[in-house]
């Protein structure tokens, strides 16, 4: 029984050669992809297609890194049941993930490359989409860890470099860091506005900003007077004046402030009087004297230390430095003229190109419009008057419904405007109580019946989706395609196995029939052997163990007899069974070409009902 169920297995192949084409393909571009999205094993020959396919979804899930409670181990060349549980498990993980594509167990174990495809494909740009996503994550991670243990040499260049950086720039501050030259006098007048105190404590540091503000304005008013012309000249004498007295009165002030000052004792160069004191040490009225003398004449000199002695050279500086300025605004304003002529030439040159360009397209289009004129003389004259008139026509009937849209828009605003007034009229007359309860009594109705064909529609869908889940438990066509198949594998596998098993058994009767046939032999030679000096005593024993002899020979034949009819019948039945198997053989080559012909006129059925449906629409 085992050959004919190969059989009916083999049939079924030979009918379905085009699909079976149409998977290899399938097969073909999912190993392409897998290859493509770098797994690499799809290119070993000797993986059977599931373990290929099935590895390369196993590793696009797990290179994906989805968090499931599912454990995707994977293994080649597992069994039925290996295998079931393994495409459930991903089957299971694949609606976790978001796949759009629907994909059953039976789907993957059969091998139906034409659905498993759009999943792969999915999988693989899912895994694609990952491994760039974790990629700058990875790369800055590997960084960090290797900087925690390890130190480039521009690493140890750089630390040397900062710290004496560091350094130097320390020291620069220490050098250069503001130093106070003088400090306010404890009996000097006390300052009363915020601006006079700023100006005291920018001269205690050395710093006059009187001046630099002075120049400033006096600089704006050397360049008013150029810009002036030579007869508004006369016009403007009365402005130096003003800034003398600007300049004289911000340097009274400045007198003013340094009079309630005192050097400090860390400026070089200069010794208070208390200084000299605690040096010295001595006191004698001479030395008292001296000291004092000193101190009256640094503070006259401290005082007396004004801009009044370098009045003119302040004046010529401020002047050159005026001059500098203009000179640097007036070389800006020539670059920039001249950056400004560079994109006018530029722009100029552009223009000329592009005056070139529409010169060609415009004698390109005077050529193409005499051609068209020659073209139009040739052609008929009929023709070209109904041309016109189709597309004066088609201009018409464009003008036409604009209008008509317009004419209807306005003709809705109008109508709208006169249900609006017909409303606010209904309103202030008290009229419209009466609709409102008429309204609110039919929509209590609708609702109501609204709220019933709802429940209608309710129970419908309950009695639908009981009709759907029956329908759902019949399998269909496909399926029981499927679990045929899988039956029929799982049959040759158990019978594959019961026949191994017959065979063990058999051949275990065998050598067990052997074993006794062998112990028999053995016993009859050493009775034999044992026996033959005691017969061989006498010539009465010696007749006696001849014929035991005979009678041994006598049983060995209707033995022997015995087993070649036995193995006649055997025989008999061998070729009984074999003939009977030849009959079933022609029953089912029968039975598969009425199949193959039945098929065949199911399809041209088919088309004729297609055509027959296509013609009477």
């Amino acid at each position: 029984m085992v050959v004919p169920r190969g059989q009916e297995y083999q049939a079924p192949q030979e009918v379905e050669t085009r699909e079976d084409e149409e998977q290899n393909i399938k097969l073909t571009e999912i190993l392409e992809l897998l290859v493509a999205a770098g797994y690499f094993r799809a290119r070993i020959k000797g993986l059977s297609p599931f373990d290929k396919v099935v590895g390369g979804m196993t590793w696009c899930i797990t290179t994906c890194s989805f968090d499931i409670d599912v454990d995707l181990l994977f293994q080649e060349n597992s069994t039925i049941g290996q295998k079931i549980a393994l495409t459930e498990k991903i089957v299971s993980v694949l609606p976790k993930m978001k796949c759009p594509h629907r994909l059953e167990p039976h789907q993957i174990q059969g091998l139906d490359f034409i659905h498993i495809f759009p999943v792969v494909q999915w999988l693989v740009k899912r895994a694609i989409e990952t491994r760039e996503e974790m990629g700058d994550y990875i790369r800055s991670y590997s960084i960090s860890q290797f900087q925690k243990t390890h130190r480039l040499p521009e690493d140890d260049e750089f630390m040397q470099r900062k710290e004496k950086a560091i350094k130097t720039v320390t020291d620069i501050f220490e050098v250069y860091k503001p130093q106070r030259k003088y400090k306010r006098q404890k009996g000097a007048e006390e300052l009363l506005d915020e601006e006079s105190k700023v100006h005291a404590t920018l001269l205690e540091y050395g710093r006059r900003y009187g001046f630099s503000r002075q120049a400033g304005k006096t600089e704006q008013a050397e360049d008013k007077k150029i810009a002036l012309t030579p007869g508004l000249a006369a016009a403007g004498k009365a402005e130096p004046c003003d800034e003398d007295d600007l300049q004289a009165a911000e340097e009274l002030r400045i007198k003013t402030l340094m009079t309630g000052m005192a050097a400090m004792a860390t400026e070089e160069g200069k010794l208070t009087a208390s200084t000299v004191g605690q040096i010295v040490g001595l006191q004698s009225d001479e030395i008292k004297q001296i000291v004092s003398e000193y101190a009256e004449k640094q503070s006259e000199l401290s005082a007396e230390e004004r801009p009044e002695r370098l009045g003119a050279a302040q004046q010529h500086r401020r002047k050159v430095a005026s001059l500098n300025k203009q000179i640097l605004q007036k070389t800006k304003l020539l670059e920039e003229l001249q950056a400004k002529c560079a994109d006018l030439q530029a722009k100029c040159t552009e223009a000329k190109k592009s005056l070139t360009e529409v010169k060609s397209y415009g004698e390109k289009l005077d050529k193409e419009l005499a051609a068209l004129e020659t073209i139009e003389s040739q052609a008929d004259s009929s023709i070209l008057q109904s041309l016109r008139a189709l597309v004066a026509m088609n201009e018409n009937l464009k003008s036409q419904e604009q209008e008509f849209k317009a004419h209807c828009r306005e003709e809705m605003e109008r109508l709208q405007q006169n249900i609006e007034n017909l409303k606010a009229e209904a309103v202030e007359n008290g009229e419209e109580q009466e609709p409102n309860k008429i309204i609110e009594q039919q929509y209590k109705t609708e609702k109501d019946k609204l709220q019933k064909i709802r429940l209608l529609l309710a129970r419908r869908n309950r009695e639908i989706a009981i009709l759907q889940r029956k329908i759902d438990e019949v399998p269909s066509r496909a399926e029981l395609t499927q679990y045929q198949k899988r039956f029929i594998e799982l049959y040759s596998q158990v019978s594959a196995t019961h026949k191994e098993t017959k065979q063990f058994f058999t051949l275990y009767n065998t050598l067990d029939d052997k074993k006794v046939y062998l112990e028999k032999e053995v016993n009859l030679l050493n009775s034999i052997h044992d026996n033959f000096h005691q017969a061989m005593a006498s010539s009465g024993s010696r007749e006696q163990f001849l014929r035991q002899m005979e009678q041994i020979v006598e049983g060995i034949k209707q033995n022997r007899m015995k087993m070649e009819k036995k193995k006649q019948e055997n025989k008999m039945r061998r070729d009984q069974l074999n003939d009977e198997y030849l009959e079933l053989l022609e029953k089912q080559r029968l039975y598969f070409k009425t199949v193959k012909e039945f098929k065949e006129e199911c399809r041209k059925n088919e088309m004729l009902l297609s055509k027959l449906k296509a013609s009477s629409s």
